[in-house]
């Protein structure tokens, strides 16, 4: 049995009016996302190489050809718009496993009459080669500094339909604090923010603690006069900080301040707008004035007098910032795409763009040369006149190959450029057999494989193969030293990340595609601290972010479904850090209870970042992980006593206090499906689907049967919308004030419906699981899920960009764990529902866990076959830990 083709799952040809969030790029390698114009890219990410900016846009007869139609493939993006008679259609791919970039633009002439066009294209490459800063919010180059400025990067992204593009990075409109100083840390504040995590204008620090971002020291001196906030301050130490009056400084903004240095020859900052990665900064370097802003940085070359006031005013525009002192103009930005930190040459046939900062080197090659080739600014420009006959077309190739020395560079440039066309091809060949690897015992691409699905109803079948492309997608096989990674989402962020909760939700999955690959990332990322941190840099083992309470049932459950599906118990007394596994699996079981109510319950805490970020009341004792909590001490008190029996007293204890948790859970149902959450001030009711899953997945036998029926009513009627599902009921009280397409009421996570239908069939409805799985697989905008799908009305959803949404997300793989675990009974049993009609798994293998365990057995029984003549194999397996 094979799977369907890997091109019935590209998407159709979308108005660009359809898309929220416009395609990604990947390649194994790394990731990069298209913009609205036909080949421009950003967050261009191949690590060890990071982008920045944009790469460059088309003109056609000296206007930028806008995207009325996109189309993704796995393997590529293609744009479509017309200009000056002819239709242009680009075709961008990221070389398979490759630092390199593919262009193909063709033109199509409709008319009955020839056309001449020119048509120009930029080639940018503002990329730098960085070993290090390769967390969630990774570091990108900008002009002056290397770091992640999601904001900035958005606005340039929307500027590339520009007639004449604009400074648009500089222009942050969204009022914010004046800071007299040393700096913060860019960031959400947290001692100052504590409101929902909405992400609107501000992103949290999730960098890596290799990112070298310390806090700048304060100049020493008196300020005073400064532009909406009177008075008069003193910075008397380094360590000095003022916060004033938040102020907006958008275009044709001016900020006016006097500044009477301490003493001569100052290094340190005076003033920032805000704590943002592209705030406006004033300070000093040796006593010359400066400002910062957006990635750019200007110095004047004289310095400040001590003890003598002066008048510092920085104007922003469109076309700029600049910087005055005493009413001379003694420093202004330049253009992003001038020759400040890279400069490029023409060499006959091609262009290299070097970078001043780094060992980055970039060469442009073409499978036409162009009739004229220039220098501009940092990059270049290359010129064909064209003329499309009627009916006919002509394509334009061009190669962008990245290197650390410029003969490895222009050797891989030129060489695809004189092969292109084969080339091009390969990329989409590639692809294909590595998605028919996927589902082929022993094939060389991955260490394990999954099975294919036949017979199932058309939208069953088409879920499940998307949440394993979706997989596949997200792979990346060179940006780890522990083996291939399944990356957690992008590609805005993290381009190295894992988060342990998204990795839980297709924990079995994964370790039936790759269990080598599984087994590694288990070991490396129980040797992080999970206490502290919700995801790590696969690239430099580093952790990332803040605590998550999901982190202690995610990488439990990984560990679990690992077991289940190889039967290593090897892996149990492996090293992570300091502790074996089993003793990591111990310390995730357990959590001090409240100290409110009864005491039994786990307290999560009152920090809303560590659970649902944005949905402010959804902390405490919450019902969903202390459900898990019961479930992970059960879980751990099967695998103790199936190890050893002298562990047993250890088991009972577990066992009795799952019992007592799960008692003290059910005792927080308040009625009509929806759970209370236990405040030390008292209980509070919602309805959210977290409360769902994990009540359903892991106490699922504790439930009584109107319980059950509650629930399954809640989430049909309160939840589940046409095609997909919203998070938290939108007649729920804190929804108004939650308003994130994730985790609020306007739509859901990319797990949370595979998810769902799991809970669903623990409920014994795998009916409406079954249906609601056959949906889901029209929400991914035509290409595969992100991690919010937000609602546009009707039952419709779509791929959120808002609340900075991932456009793709692994969790969305969830699916096809629930189609795997929850209807068909994987890894050890059978389909809950036999005459529902889903279908017959092939080629599934799972490994039975043997009495010795260094002696591993496959075990499979033959499951009667809707055909007799091609029977199906499936596994045996003893219960699951």
């Amino acid at each position: 049995m094979t799977p369907p083709h890997i091109d019935d799952f590209a998407g159709d040809w979308l108005d660009r009016g359809e898309l929220a969030h416009l395609p990604s790029l990947r390649n194994q390698w790394g990731q990069a996302h298209v913009n609205d114009d036909l080949t421009s890219l950003s967050w261009l990410a191949m690590p060890p190489y990071s982008g920045g900016y944009h790469t460059g846009v088309l003109r056609v007869d000296g206007r930028v050809v806008r995207a009325d139609r996109l189309r993704w493939a796995p393997w590529g993006v293609s744009r479509e718009g017309r200009s000056s008679g002819v239709a242009v259609t680009s075709d961008t791919r990221l070389g398979y496993e490759q630092h390199a970039v593919y262009w193909r633009t063709r033109l199509l002439n409709h008319t009955a009459d020839p056309v001449t066009v020119t048509v120009e294209q930029e080639l940018h490459a503002p990329i730098a080669d960085s070993p290090v800063d390769w967390g969630w919010l990774y570091g990108t180059p900008w002009s002056a500094g290397h770091y992640h400025d999601y904001y900035a990067t958005e606005r340039i992204r929307v500027e590339v339909l520009a007639w004449v593009p604009r400074h648009v990075h500089l222009l942050a409109t969204d009022a914010r604090w004046i800071r007299l100083g040393s700096p913060r840390i860019p960031g959400i504040q947290r001692d100052e923010d504590t409101a929902p995590m909405l992400l609107e204008t501000e992103l949290p620090d999730h960098s890596t603690s290799d990112s070298g971002r310390t806090r700048a020291p304060s100049v020493l001196g008196t300020v005073r006069g400064i532009s909406g906030a009177p008075g008069v301050f003193e910075l008397t130490s380094p360590a000095a900080e003022h916060r004033l009056a938040p102020v907006a400084l958008g275009p044709e903004a001016v900020l006016r301040l006097e500044f009477r240095p301490a003493t001569d020859d100052q290094t340190g900052v005076v003033l920032t707008h805000g704590n943002h990665p592209d705030s406006v900064q004033l300070g000093l370097t040796g006593g010359r004035p400066w400002l910062r802003i957006a990635g750019e940085l200007v110095t004047a070359g004289s310095p400040l007098r001590a003890g003598q006031w002066h008048r510092l005013e920085v104007r922003i525009t469109g076309d700029g910032a600049s910087l005055s002192v005493d009413g001379a103009l003694v420093a202004w930005t330049e253009p992003w795409w001038g020759a400040q930190r890279w400069t490029s040459t023409v060499d006959v046939d091609h262009v290299v763009v070097t970078d001043r900062s780094s060992p980055a080197v970039s060469t442009y090659a073409f499978a036409t040369a162009p009739d004229a080739l220039e220098v501009r600014g940092g990059g270049a420009v290359a010129r064909w006149v064209c003329t499309v006959e009627p009916g006919d077309t002509v394509d334009v190739g061009v190669v962008l190959a990245i290197a650390s020395n410029r003969s490895r560079s222009v050797d891989v440039a030129v060489l695809a450029a004189r092969g292109f066309a084969g080339a091009f091809d390969a990329i989409a060949d590639r692809w294909r057999s590595t998605w028919t690897d996927a589902f082929t015992p022993g094939n060389p691409s991955f260490s394990g494989h999954l099975p294919v699905l036949e017979g199932a109803p058309a939208g069953l079948a088409r879920t499940y193969y998307l949440g394993v492309l979706l997989a596949i997608y997200l792979r990346n096989t060179g940006v780890s030293p522990i083996g291939p990674v399944f990356l957690t989402g992008g590609p805005r962020l993290g381009p190295t990340t894992t988060y342990f909760w998204d990795q839980s939700e297709w924990a079995h999955t994964a370790a039936m595609l790759e269990p080598v690959g599984t087994r590694a990332w288990i070991l490396a990322a129980l040797s992080q601290p999970y206490d502290r941190c919700h995801s790590f840099d696969t690239r430099n083992l580093l952790p990332v972010g803040n605590h998550y309470a999901a982190n202690d049932h995610a990488l439990f459950r990984t560990v679990q479904a690992y077991l289940a599906v190889t039967g290593d118990l090897d892996l149990l007394t492996e090293k992570a850090g300091t502790s074996t596994v089993l003793d990591h699996l111990r310390t995730l079981a357990q959590r001090p209870r409240a100290a409110f109510g009864d005491g039994v319950l786990a307290d999560f805490g009152r920090d809303a970042w560590e659970l649902l970020e944005c949905v402010p009341n959804y902390r405490d004792a919450v019902v969903s992980f202390n459900a898990g909590y019961a479930g992970m001490l059960r879980g751990l008190a099967a695998l103790l006593r199936r190890l050893d029996p002298s562990l047993a007293d250890e088991a009972a204890r577990a066992d009795a206090d799952a019992d007592e948790l799960a008692a003290a859970v059910l005792r927080q149902y308040a009625g009509g499906g929806r759970w209370n959450i236990a405040h030390p001030e008292g209980n509070e009711t919602i309805g959210h689907v977290l409360d769902f899953v994990f009540v359903a997945a892991e106490l699922a036998d504790d439930l009584s049967a109107p319980v059950r029926a509650e629930m399954v009513e809640f989430v049909t009627g309160h939840l589940l919308d046409g095609d997909w599902m919203r998070a938290l009921a939108p007649d729920d009280p804190i929804a108004p004030r939650s308003d994130r397409p994730d985790h609020g009421a306007a739509g859901a996570f990319g797990a949370w419906p595979g998810a769902t239908a799991y809970g669903l069939c623990r409920l014994g409805r795998p009916d409406l699981a079954a249906a609601l799985l056959s949906r889901i697989h029209a929400s991914t905008s035509g290409a595969v899920w992100g991690q919010a799908m937000e609602s546009v009305g009707g039952g419709r959803f779509r791929v959120a960009e808002r609340g900075v949404a991932n456009r793709d997300s692994l969790a969305g793989a969830a699916a096809t764990e629930a189609i795997l675990v929850g209807l068909f009974g994987l890894p050890g049993g059978s389909p809950v529902a036999p005459d529902l009609g889903i279908g017959t798994l092939h080629h599934v293998r799972v490994q039975q866990p043997s009495p010795n365990p260094g002696a591993p057995q496959h075990v499979l029984v033959q499951q009667p076959s809707p055909n007799p003549g091609a029977p199906q194999h499936v596994p045996v397996q003893q219960p699951s830990p």
